[in-house]
């Protein structure tokens, strides 16, 4: 049967304590706050957060005290929760990106169960406007800023865990500070990454990557045409460190490359993703991977396109007028996801 899926939409254009503030009163009575207290430790090294956080991106220091006031718990407790900073290992997630100079297109597969059900559009001073999936509140699936600069996360391997940033608040980081992929890449390589996991990168500049890192190493791909980005590395050095069972990535793989030929516009690229009968979507919620959005952006025209699994309507933002103060009227994404039972 299908239950029907909702992703909020919210706008916030202020200071990073403001929007931090603004967040944690809109989390203050959701069931998530439960979700990401048991699956977070009750408290990190905040000496080693501040050292990373103070570095590359201070703004999200001043989101963390921003929750902290709005959901009315202490620092400590809400930096351990919502940083990404040594977040214990996660079970698999899976994510599909196409990306060449014309757009980005890219589903993210998990449960609906630990899934924000945030589209953030933020402005803020002394960082770079964006908008994206929230996954942990400050972290982002997948999104893209003012520069037209687009960035996906890959679960690739956790057996190399260590402390470190969690994907997710990389790519935040990423939104936030850098104009293009070039710049990203020096970034992601200087990040201190928890576990393996491909970054898929995209730019207004015709530039495009893969990024393949481990807390040992980290790698680029680039490929002459388009770059398809899945969930395992394809790097010779780093395929060692792929996991034992990668048949289904290695399929969504080969058919990314099919649609190659095709040469298909953004909107015919994202239907698709995001079409339930496509060999991307995909419906095994309740095993952590069923479908959950579609998230596409024209490096051309600057719009985004994004929709929720099996939504009723693809919603699509022009960023660059959103960034010049043109808020959009929609509040909420609605689609259906299967259950079962």
């Amino acid at each position: 049967m299908l239950s029907n899926f909702e992703v909020d939409i919210i706008q916030l254009r202020t200071t990073p304590y403001k929007i931090g503030y603004n967040l944690g009163k809109y989390l203050k009575d959701k069931t998530l706050l439960t979700v990401f207290s048991n699956l977070t430790k009750p408290e990190i090294n905040m000496n080693h957060l501040h050292d990373v956080f103070s570095w590359v991106s201070p703004n999200l220091l001043e989101e963390l005290q921003g929750l902290s006031e709005g959901l009315q718990l202490p620092y400590k407790k809400v930096a351990a929760m919502f940083s990404g900073y040594d977040v214990p290992k996660l079970t698999n997630m899976g994510c599909s990106t196409f990306v060449d100079h014309q757009y980005y297109v890219r589903n993210y597969d998990f449960s609906p169960e630990i899934y924000d059900g945030l589209l953030l559009l933020l402005s803020s001073k002394n960082v770079l406007a964006s908008c994206g999936y929230s996954l942990q509140v400050i972290g982002r699936h997948d999104g893209v800023n003012e520069s037209g600069l687009a960035i996906g996360l890959h679960f690739v391997n956790n057996e190399e865990y260590q402390e470190g940033i969690a994907a997710w608040t990389s790519v935040r980081m990423v939104l936030d500070t850098c104009t293009c992929t070039e710049e990203a890449i020096d970034l992601l390589k200087e990040i201190p990454h928890a576990a393996c996991y491909n970054f898929s990168l995209g730019d207004s500049y015709g530039s495009y990557a893969a990024v393949e890192v481990s807390p040992e190493k980290v790698l680029v791909r680039r490929e002459s045409s388009f770059i398809s980005c899945v969930n395992h590395f394809q790097n010779p050095d780093m395929k060692k460190k792929n996991r034992a069972n990668i048949e289904g990535s290695l399929n969504r793989n080969e058919y990314i490359y099919s649609l190659k030929s095709q040469n298909l516009s953004m909107k015919e690229a994202f239907h698709k993703f995001s079409d339930k009968n496509s060999p991307l979507f995909f419906t095994d919620y309740d095993n952590l991977f069923g479908t959950l959005h579609t998230f596409a952006y024209s490096f051309e025209e600057k719009t985004l396109t994004t929709d929720v699994a099996q939504g009723n309507k693809d919603l699509t933002i022009n960023f660059e007028e959103w960034v010049k103060g043109t808020n959009i009227k929609e509040s909420k994404l609605n689609g259906h996801i299967q259950v079962f039972g």
